[in-house]
């Protein structure tokens, strides 16, 4: 005699298999936004260290003096 518990459930098959998709769909959305966060933090960083060494390589801009309007 068969035991009935091994026996395969359609039902829950499917509900399983719906799981399935959801959570990877939602893994996939979840690791295209980590990835985009990280090369933004990466490109922010480089732009930091290139214009600080760029201001620290290049001489200061002189300073301009505001004249007053004569009335």
């Amino acid at each position: 005699m068969k035991n009935p518990w091994t026996k395969k459930n359609p039902f829950l098959s499917m509900w399983l298999s719906g799981a399935n998709a959801i959570a990877g769909s939602a893994r996939g959305h979840a690791t295209a936004a980590a990835k985009r966060q990280a090369s933004t933090a990466v490109k922010r960083s480089q732009k930091q260290a290139v214009d600080f060494w760029t201001a620290a390589l290049t001489p200061p801009k002189p300073t301009t003096t505001r004249r007053k309007k004569r009335r």
